[in-house]
C-alpha cells in the first residue's frame, strides 16, 4: 500500500513540475498526431467540484446560478433566484487504488438587495497519508500533501438581462512538506499564487412556443495570476488560466416539466510546449544563451499575460493543433415537480491533448430546505480518476427554510 500512495503523490508532482520540460514523442516518431499535453502546477484547479455540474459532462458556465456559481462564473450570482444559498461537495479521487485522497468544496452566496451578491469557497485537495524514504528505503517520515483555493468573489447586474462578475483567489499547494526530494534536502516546497476571475453572463427570458424559457450565456476566464514556483531554483510554472464560454437553455414545458441544455468550450489559455530541436535524442541547447533551440512553435517562458494571448497561435503543429486545444462540455437535465432530476452529459477532450474522454450521468432530489446531487462518470478512451465513484453535493435552500417558519402575529 505504501508504494501506491507514493505512486499517486509522485504522479501529481510531476504534472505539476513537468511544464517546459515537454519533448513531443511525434517529433521522435514521426507521428502526425503527435502528444503535446499542456500541463500546469495545480490542476486540481480544472476540476469540476460539485456534482450537479458533474452530471451535464462538466458543463457550468451559462446554466442558472446556485451555491456554486462562483468555480463556473461568478457573474451569475447577480440573477440568483434565491436570497442565499449554500453548498458542500465531496469527490472521492482514484478510489480503486487509494481510499483517502479526496477533493472538497464549500461554497456560498448572499444576495445584496435585487442586483448584486457576494460569495465566497473553499476547494480541498487531499492526497492522503504518505510515508517518505531515503535512498536506502529507510523511513523518513508521514506527511499529507493537500492543495486547496480561497474565493472571495462579487457579481452585479450591469443591465436588466446582463451581469458581471469577478473572483479573487488565493491558491496554496504543499506537496512534499520540506522532506528531500530527488536526495536533496529541501529542494522542494509549498507552492502559493494569487488569481482572478473575470466574467460575463447574460439571461433572458422568452417565450417558445408558448412555454416559458430561459436563454443565458456566459464567459469565464478563471486562475489570471502569478506563476508558482515548487523549488529553490526559481523555476516558476504556469497556474491553469481557463476560458469557457457557452449557451444554455432552459425550458418549462409544463407545471411540472422542466428541461435544460447546455453547451460549453474551454480552453487553456497557457502556452503550448514547442518542438526542440534533437541531438543524440535529447533537446539541442544553443552554446551561448544555454536555452533549449526551438524548431516549431514559441518559447513558453513568457509573462502570464504574453501567454494568455500567445496561447492562441503558439501551438507547433499550427492552426490544426490549435483547434484541438479546446474542450467541448455538453449536458442536458430534466426536472420533475421542482423535486427530483435527471442528468447526462460528455466530455471531449482530443486524444493528443490528454484524451480526457467520457459520459456522465446525474440524479438530484429536492426536499424543502436540503437538495442532494449525484453524479457519476463512464471513462470512453481511458481510465480516469473518477472512474467508478459518485459524486455529492448537498444543498441548503435558505428561502424555503423561511416560507416554511410559521408567520408570528403581535397584539
Amino acid at each position: 500500500m505504501m508504494k501506491k500512495y507514493f505512486l499517486c503523490v509522485s504522479l501529481v508532482i510531476l504534472t505539476c513540475f513537468s511544464y517546459g520540460q515537454n519533448v513531443n514523442a511525434g517529433q521522435l516518431t514521426g507521428a502526425s498526431d503527435y502528444l503535446n499535453v499542456i500541463t500546469t502546477a495545480v490542476p486540481f484547479l480544472e476540476i469540476a467540484p460539485d456534482a450537479g455540474a458533474g452530471g451535464r459532462g462538466d458543463a457550468g458556465v451559462s446554466t442558472p446560478a446556485d451555491a456554486n456559481s462562483i468555480h463556473w462564473n461568478p457573474a451569475k450570482m447577480a440573477f440568483a433566484d434565491k436570497e442565499m444559498g449554500i453548498g458542500i461537495s465531496y469527490t472521492p479521487w482514484l478510489r480503486a487504488l487509494v481510499p483517502d485522497i479526496n477533493l472538497a468544496y464549500l461554497s456560498g452566496y448572499k444576495k445584496i438587495g435585487d442586483n448584486q451578491a457576494f460569495g465566497v469557497s473553499l476547494l480541498y485537495f487531499s492526497l492522503g497519508n504518505i510515508t517518505f524514504t531515503d535512498a536506502a528505503g529507510n523511513e523518513t517520515g508521514n506527511f499529507s500533501p493537500n492543495e486547496f483555493a480561497v474565493d472571495v468573489a462579487y457579481s452585479r447586474k450591469l443591465a436588466e438581462d446582463f451581469s458581471g462578475g469577478i473572483a479573487l483567489r488565493y491558491i496554496y499547494s504543499n506537496l512534499t512538506g520540506g522532506f528531500t526530494v530527488s536526495g536533496v534536502a529541501g529542494s522542494a516546497h509549498s507552492g502559493t499564487s494569487v488569481a482572478a476571475d473575470i466574467s460575463l453572463y447574460y439571461n433572458h427570458e422568452m417565450d417558445i412556443s408558448g412555454k416559458k424559457s430561459v436563454l443565458s450565456a456566459g464567459i469565464d476566464i478563471s486562475n489570471i495570476g502569478s506563476k508558482m514556483a515548487y523549488t529553490q531554483t526559481g523555476e516558476r510554472d504556469f497556474i491553469p488560466t481557463m476560458l469557457k464560454i457557452g449557451p444554455c437553455l432552459k425550458m418549462n414545458l409544463d407545471e411540472y416539466n422542466q428541461i435544460l441544455f447546455t453547451f460549453d468550450i474551454d480552453k487553456l489559455l497557457v502556452p503550448t510546449p514547442p518542438i526542440y530541436q534533437l541531438n543524440n535524442g535529447q533537446p539541442a541547447v544553443d552554446t551561448i544563451t544555454g536555452k533549449k533551440i526551438i524548431a516549431a512553435g514559441l518559447d513558453p517562458n513568457v509573462s502570464v499575460p504574453q501567454g494568455m494571448v500567445q496561447s492562441f497561435y503558439d501551438a507547433p503543429g499550427g492552426f490544426k493543433e490549435q483547434l484541438k486545444e479546446f474542450d467541448i462540455a455538453t449536458g442536458f437535465e430534466y426536472w420533475y415537480d421542482k423535486q427530483f432530476a435527471f442528468r447526462a452529459g460528455y466530455f471531449y477532450e482530443p486524444t493528443s491533448k490528454g484524451g480526457r474522454q467520457f459520459f456522465t450521468l446525474g440524479a438530484g432530489l429536492k426536499y424543502n430546505v436540503f437538495g442532494l446531487d449525484f453524479a457519476y462518470l463512464i471513462p470512453t478512451t481511458q481510465r480516469n480518476p473518477l472512474e467508478n465513484t459518485l459524486r455529492f453535493t448537498l444543498l441548503f435552500d435558505f428561502d424555503s427554510l423561511s416560507k416554511d417558519k410559521p408567520a408570528t402575529t403581535t397584539n
